[in-house]
């Protein structure tokens, strides 16, 4: 019976650390970046993509990403005949190296 006891206290233990480290797995999942429509882009990302930069340019691709201290920037691909480039904006417009 003292075999049965210690093998059903072992198992939970297994079971919760099995629970505890799957969720940062979940927790990358939740952070990778997620494609959008181009249309659904923040106006002040339209208003720079229409500046003589980027106004010859069309969007092909767009993703929110995640950024390490919690904000969020726009990864576009963009491609303007034979040619394309990739630019990350944050929500204000601006070029994020």
């Amino acid at each position: 019976m003292a075999v049965a006891v210690l093998a059903s206290v072992s198992f939970a233990n297994a079971s919760n650390i099995t629970e505890k480290s799957s969720s940062p797995a979940i927790m990358a999942t939740l952070q990778e970046k997620v494609e959008i429509k181009p249309e659904e882009l923040p106006d002040a990302v339209k208003t720079t993509l229409g500046n003589e930069t980027y106004q010859s340019w069309q969007v092909q691709k767009a993703y929110i990403v995640p950024t390490d201290n919690g904000d969020q920037v726009y990864e576009l691909t963009l491609s303007k005949g034979e040619e394309t480039q990739n630019v990350r904006l944050d929500k204000d417009g601006k070029v994020v190296e």
